[in-house]
Order: structure tokens, then sequence, then C-alpha cells
């Protein structure tokens, strides 16, 4: 049994198990400090809620609740909404953790950048949800949002699942549009067919919609979520995306 183990390691692991390992090590470790980071921030909801109110008076001034819009959108399709709900629900740990083991696996020259990319997107919105809670659109529904995610089912924020694996007041930025963004332009490149190529460029906006369409995120979350990405990319990668040599 442990020769057969092995030996899987050897053909479908580019680095065996030992490097396999200390990745996850690495990826739940980030989770943990997410983790701490959230306790944190949901210490102070009067504040969180205080700071969503500045962010929707900001909206208004600036150019308005498109969020508002886009939730008429899913609420005309029972299907729409159920989609754009579970994009929402499953486009962060699942897709992004499903997409660096894709890339660690198929294309492991391209993965320790990206690995390093979407965790420095992340601490730097954990540093935002710390010194900036920020009370997300679905809590405001006098202003008009409702939260979609409650049509699942039994399955909303209410629930103790959603309530253990999420931070209610991580409105700002959206790590949800940063790690979309990331993920979208590392696929782009690393992906062979015409085809994916395509679809991985279209995942960021789709993700970006679905985010203000559930009523999870305002528009201004999503733009700071794109300028986090940007950041880490930029500081990962320098002036452009390409391959790089093994690395822990």
């Amino acid at each position: 049994m442990t020769d057969a183990v092995l030996a899987a390691g050897r053909r479908y692991l580019p680095r065996g198990w030992a490097h396999f390992g200390l990745q996850l090590a690495i990826w739940f470790g980030f989770l943990t400090l997410y983790e701490v980071a959230r306790g944190v921030a949901d210490r102070d909801p009067s504040q969180a809620i205080a700071n969503g109110v500045r962010v929707i008076n900001f909206e208004q001034n600036a150019a308005g609740l498109y969020e508002l819009t886009l939730q008429r959108i899913v609420d005309s399709s029972r299907t729409f909404e159920r989609l754009a709900s579970w994009t929402y629900w499953l486009s962060e740990l699942a897709g992004v953790g499903l997409s660096l083991l894709s890339v660690h696996l198929r294309r492991n020259d391209f993965f320790p950048r990206f690995r390093n990319t979407i965790i420095l997107a992340n601490l730097i919105g954990l540093v935002g949800y710390v010194l900036l809670p920020t009370a997300p659109p679905r809590m405001f529904p006098d202003s008009g949002f409702a939260d979609t995610l409650a049509q699942l089912g039994g399955l909303n924020h209410g629930s103790g699942l959603i309530e253990l694996a999420s931070n209610q007041y991580a409105a700002m930025p959206s790590l949800h549009a940063a790690d979309a963004l990331i993920v979208g332009i590392v696929l782009v490149t690393v992906s062979r067919r015409w085809w994916s190529r395509v679809l991985w460029a279209l995942w960021p906006a789709w993700v970006w919609f679905c985010v203000m369409a559930t009523g999870n995120h305002f528009w201004l979350d999503v733009v700071a979520g794109i300028g986090v990405a940007i950041v880490a990319l930029l500081a990962v990668y320098g002036p452009r995306l390409g391959p790089t040599a093994p690395a822990a």
C-alpha cells in the first residue's frame, strides 16, 4: 500500500508528496490567519454598518447604485438567480483552491507565483477587513437590496455553515473580485486550448456580476478588489506574466 502511494506521488505530483504537503500547509495556514482576522473584524458590527452606509452614500453621489439593476436582472429568472448565488458561494475557496491545484499538477512552473499572488492579495484584503469592516449590500434592505443566497433553501447567511465559513463584514475590498481577476489572468496564460482561454478571460466579469447581483458586494468593493489584484500581480510578476523556476 505504501509503495502504491509513493508511486502515485511520483506519477501525478510534479515534485512529490513532501512538496505537495508543504503547499497544503501554506494554504491552510493562510485560512487559519483568515479566521483570526475575521474574528477581529466581527467584533464591531456597528462600525461595519456605518461603513456600509458611507459606501451607499458615496455610490449614490458618484454614479448610482448599479447593484440594484443587477439584482433585478437575476430576479427575473429562478435559474439565473441560482447560478449567480452558487457562483458567489463556490468561486472563492472552492474555485481558487481547484485552480491552484490544477496549475500545481499540470503547469507547475507557473504555480509558485500564482500561489504567491493569491496569498498576497488576500493578505492585503485581510488588512482591509480589520481596519475597515464593511457590511455588504444585503444588510441594507431599506435601500432596496436583497440576499439572493437566501433563495437557495437552507443555504443562507444565517445558516451555521455559512456563518462558520464566511466573514459577515468583509465587503471592502472584494476578495471575490480580486481572486477572480488573478485566476482569470493566470489561467488564460497557462491554458493551451483557445476555448479554455476564452472562458477564463470571461471568468472575472462573471464573478464580479454575481457578487453584486447577489447583494454581497457593492461596485465600490469590486473596484477596490480589482485594485488589490493589480497591486498583487505587479508585486509578484513585475511587468509581465510568465513561467517561473520551481520554488518552495
